[in-house]
């Protein structure tokens, strides 16, 4: 295995850190309005992911540094050609930080309940532009190689397939619109489903009581649809635009844990059933990355432009010292993500919570000689 296969493996680590764990914050964020009640439901279905939500985004920046410094080509040629698209979902989860942290700040319900549709609609909007980047990636993009100085687009027959054109680089050429198509608005749908069927799992396995059986039947009506909506996309991947039939074997264990996680929920386990759903995610994502491969973006104007692994890669001296790095820090992270979720792992209690502490009253928010108060979300 080389250095550079080692680290697109890694990256699809990362990325199914970030997914698995990110995707019950966000399934959390879009069900809030929809299934807490009241003002002690609602604080304490945020509660689920209070004490995790920031750090599961770190499994995002290191996903996108990982990429930038392990395969340069390939940020570059993403980050550039769609922009657009990953600024909105950034915009998205700046202004979730500002929901979750400020919510709790004024002991109004008014201000309460706008950051609560904040909330919910920076939870929306990446869960779908999440899927419709995945599935552009597995589709294929409007990508040709240009020359940087004049813009040239460099014959197909010119590119060679095992490194870059000297003073050219790979663009996506094509707009905003070329990727949105059937394929990827379902890929869209995917991510959508599969998130609100995570996070509605989340609050029944961290909840007590009838918000913990409201969550779990509201996955019970769910999850049909996110896993025949999840096996259609990924037959229609495998069968359209994947060259590896390796990539069979995730997308059957993803099935298998969908699967098992329906069965788990209507049975009354919601512990079984998240943890059966974690898998299904999980696997889902290696799927995508198998289906890429040999390339980490494929181009659907000609395969000769087409960013392979290889072509994006860095020197192999770069990718020996990040493997070091990341043999040496990767276990601790890993270790203190499991030792925190165990801390953290009793249920939350509806009836704890007392709806009226926390926050300064509303008259007071613009008195200076006020301390800051912050009692949980």
């Amino acid at each position: 295995m080389t250095l550079s296969i080692l680290w697109f493996i890694l990256i699809a680590v990362l990325w199914i850190g970030y997914l698995t764990l990110e995707g019950f914050d966000f399934g959390v964020g879009m069900i809030l309005k929809i299934l807490g009640r009241d003002e002690r439901e609602r604080r304490a279905t945020l509660s689920t992911i209070g004490p995790h939500w920031d750090g599961n985004e770190v499994w995002l920046l290191t996903a996108g540094g990982a990429t930038f410094a392990a395969f340069p080509e390939w940020y570059s040629t993403l980050f550039s050609g769609a922009y657009i698209v990953l600024f909105i979902i950034l915009l998205c989860l700046i202004v979730r930080v500002c929901a979750i942290e400020w919510r709790p700040k004024v002991n109004s319900q008014t201000w309460r309940d706008r950051w609560d549709w904040v909330h919910t609609i920076s939870a929306w909007l990446p869960s779908i532009l999440w899927g419709v980047a995945f599935a552009n990636l597995v589709q294929g993009m409007h990508i040709e190689v240009v020359q940087t100085s004049n813009g040239a687009v460099v014959p197909a027959a010119q590119v060679p397939a095992d490194s870059l054109v000297p003073g050219a680089a790979h663009q996506i050429t094509g707009g905003l619109l070329t990727m949105v198509t059937p394929f990827t608005l379902l890929g869209g749908a995917v991510t959508c489903l599969l998130f609100l069927n995570h996070g509605a799992l989340f609050v029944a396995l961290k909840t007590t009581g009838d918000l913990s059986q409201r969550a779990l039947r509201m996955s019970r009506r769910l999850a049909p649809a996110a896993t025949a909506v999840t096996a259609a996309w990924a037959l229609w991947a495998q069968l359209a635009y994947s060259g590896n039939a390796l990539s069979w074997i995730p997308l059957v264990i993803a099935a298998a844990g969908l699967i098992g996680s329906l069965l788990m929920g209507r049975s009354g386990n919601e512990g079984r059933a998240f943890a059966l759903h974690f898998v299904g995610i999980a696997f889902a994502v290696v799927f995508i990355f198998a289906a890429m491969a040999p390339n980490v973006m494929r181009s659907s104007v000609d395969p000769a432009y087409s960013l392979t692994i290889q072509q994006a890669a860095s020197a192999d001296t770069t990718l020996l010292i990040m493997s070091v790095a990341a043999a040496v820090f990767v276990p601790g992270v890993l270790a203190y993500t499991i030792w925190s979720y165990k801390v953290f792992a009793s249920r939350i209690s509806v009836e704890s919570i007392n709806p009226d502490q926390g926050g300064l009253h509303p008259t007071l928010v613009r008195d200076s000689t006020q301390p800051e108060a912050h009692f949980g979300y």
